[in-house]
């Protein structure tokens, strides 16, 4: 007997089960809608953020009276006019809160991800396995999407292949040898924050005088070189000649500290006693700042030089504007100097009266569709282009960079949606042996499929999450390290852990961490070795709100590489050997049916340079095995050749594309 298109038991279980949505943005409108009108009728909706203006062109449940509203709240008010029988409940909150717990998940018979960010995914994998509940994951990346089903003991877990280590540049690049157009354009959202925004010392612009290709020496006779330019354009010859000595002590002094560094004044502080003038401001970062990185001759020695800009001078140039080839548009339009130094004046001015009337101690935070802001890092960067010799590049293209962000496209959103109910139906009937991971494509494979499914993999019996036992090993310096770089940088952010305790297997029980306000925050300034932590010493970790243990297995190392803390052993997807080829099969799967399998290539595959792409997606693809699923000849190759049809691969990976990473680029 049929209920709708759904068998009557079928039916009875969708109406009577009690389901869980992780997200509300573009995948989640989407789900939802799908959900009350396949006969959902429990649904639980959680989702931190609230409707911004941007959000409207794809999430349909919103309008433009809801912005500025809890995106789970009004989501719910919209469906309920599709099925206003249904029982939603929204919760206006973040899934990582201690209020979730495992009791909480237990509460489900399944669980649906429509998140945007890795560490929010990281947790809702974890509080699934540990409570024994279905997973579906799903994420989308500009016209590319994947769907997939994890299970406890059966499947995949999230974490089960190592993330690619996401990309970034170190700081003397972005402060003295930029190379590359995002190397500018990091460096001017840098600036934005360095002048308007919070400051973090690590995102000083200035000339970095501790640059390790500049020694101290050729630092000081650097200083002492642009001090007598500064000091012969302003004094006389007698003046000077005191003047000079006072800096050569200075800099002796300055190059002789722990940190080799010479102590500088913060960029805000300076700005602010020029009144935020923005030609003070322009000839500091384009002429000074850059006749002081000149002195630095072994910088210049194997690389172009810089070449300087002056206001007055720029001024006096002609106004060019070039268009990029074929496109009319104002944001696809490339300025010349002159155009990008009047934006960038502009911009300055209507920032500096921004941060007026927020009053004394305000800050602006950085927006990329802010006009003002994005007017700023754009005409900033293209001017730094410039200066290093670099194409500059239109609006669009800045924009797409400092987004970080792939271009969310609605269809894809609504194909993914679909997707992850047609799992759930399989789950709810269960058959979780005919779930697949549901690759979509940008364009129809050989075989004309937009969509190709692919068996689900079995656990990887070395994860540190879904293992029965997990276990890691970490190289470090115990000499070095910090408890608060343990628990902060190892523990929270690389293994994904939100209130972690770590007892020391010494016999003794000794707690070096406690997830206990105030309990052990005195230990957070010592080093590991301070414990009696040495080479070979076990951390025993514990996360209650998650219900994992982790054994840590320490490895005291000194030759770390420079500005690397530590080193997760045998975590370097990214070296990883390719996959070997696979064997074509006679026949493809289609949803629900018995024939062979595509086999799945979610085994680790080296990262292409090309492959790591910048530009706008409110869902990042759902894992490291997020792939472009072409069924061709048996090579894999990149994502080029299969768009343009050339000879190829049953699948091609696309990496995860963390959305909030400054430093990672992604094209369309």
């Amino acid at each position: 007997m049929l209920v709708g298109s759904l068998r009557k038991e079928l039916a009875d279980s969708v109406s009577s089960c009690r389901v869980l949505v992780v997200g509300a943005g573009g995948i989640g409108c989407e789900l939802l809608k799908n959900l009350v009108l396949t006969g959902f009728k429990n649904i639980e909706v959680i989702d931190l953020d609230t409707i911004d203006v941007s959000n409207l062109n794809r999430q349909f449940l919103f309008q433009k009276k809801h912005v500025g509203k809890s995106k789970a709240q009004v989501a719910k008010e919209s469906v309920l006019q599709f099925c206003p029988e249904a029982n939603i409940t929204a919760y206006h909150d973040s899934i990582m809160n201690p209020d979730y717990n495992v009791e909480f998940f237990k509460n489900f018979m399944l669980v649906m991800n429509a998140l945007d960010n890795r560490a929010a995914r990281n947790h809702v994998n974890r509080m699934c396995l540990a409570a024994n509940i279905p997973l579906i994951e799903s994420g989308t990346a500009g016209y590319l999407g994947q769907v997939t089903v994890i299970k406890k003991g059966l499947t995949e877990c999230y974490e089960c292949q190592p993330k690619p280590t996401q990309k970034t540049f170190p700081g003397c690049t972005i402060r003295n040898t930029p190379s590359e157009p995002i190397h500018c354009i990091v460096w001017a959202k840098y600036l934005y924050n360095q002048l308007f925004g919070e400051e973090d010392a690590d995102q000083e612009v200035s000339p970095d005088t501790a640059d390790p290709e500049a020694s101290c020496e050729s630092i000081i006779c650097s200083v002492c070189r642009w001090l007598f330019y500064l000091c012969s354009q302003s004094m006389g010859s007698n003046d000077f000649d005191k003047r000079l000595r006072a800096i050569l002590t200075a800099a002796r002094a300055g190059a002789s500290n722990q940190d080799g560094d010479i102590k500088r004044v913060s960029t805000k502080d300076w700005a602010r006693s020029t009144g935020y003038d923005p030609v003070k401001i322009f000839n500091k970062l384009f002429k000074d700042d850059i006749m002081y990185l000149l002195t630095m001759d072994k910088l210049w020695k194997k690389r172009k030089a810089p070449q300087p800009l002056d206001w007055a001078v720029v001024q006096e140039m002609a106004y060019i504007q070039e268009e990029v080839s074929g496109q009319g548009l104002r944001d696809q339009q490339v300025l010349g100097v002159k155009g990008y130094a009047q934006l960038f004046c502009n911009s300055v001015e209507t920032l500096r009266s921004q941060l007026a009337e927020k009053g004394e101690g305000a800050q602006l935070v950085w927006d990329k569709d802010d006009p003002p802001a994005m007017d700023f890092v754009t005409a900033a960067a293209n001017l730094r282009m410039h200066v290093f010799s670099m194409n500059m590049k239109s609006r669009f293209d800045v924009k797409s960079m400092a987004g970080n962000i792939i271009p969310a496209i609605a269809t894809t959103n609504a194909v993914i949606a679909g997707l992850i109910v047609l799992e759930a139906l399989k789950i709810l009937s269960g058959d979780l042996e005919q779930c697949r991971t549901v690759f979509l494509n940008k364009q129809p494979n050989p075989r004309k499929k937009l969509l190709v499914p692919c068996a689900l993999d079995p656990p990887n019996t070395n994860c540190y999450v879904c293992a029965s036992k997990p276990e890691v090993t970490v190289k470090l310096n115990v000499h070095k390290t910090l408890v608060q770089s343990l628990q902060d940088k190892i523990l929270k952010e690389k293994f994904g852990m939100v209130a972690p305790d770590v007892q020391i297997e010494d016999g003794k029980g000794t707690i070096l961490i406690s997830s206990e306000e105030g309990e052990t925050d005195a230990n957070n300034s010592k080093c590991l070795s301070e414990f009696g932590i040495r080479n070979g010493s076990r951390l025993q970790v514990d996360d209650f709100l998650q219900d994992y243990t982790l054994l840590v297995n320490l490895l005291h190392c000194e030759d770390l590489e420079k500005d690397v803390e530590f080193e997760v052993v045998g975590d370097a997807p990214d070296k990883a050997p390719p996959a070997p080829n696979v064997p074509e099969e006679d026949k493809n799967i289609a949803n629900g049916n018995q024939d062979s399998a595509l086999p799945s290539t979610s085994s680790k595959v080296p990262i292409e340079k090309d492959d790591v792409l910048i530009v706008d997606s409110d869902e990042e693809p759902s894992s490291s095995t997020m792939e472009a699923a072409v069924e061709m000849g048996g090579v894999k190759r990149k994502l080029e050749d299969v768009e343009t049809g050339g000879a190829g691969s049953k699948r091609k990976r696309l990496f995860e594309l963390p959305i909030n990473d400054d430093d990672i680029i992604a094209l369309d």
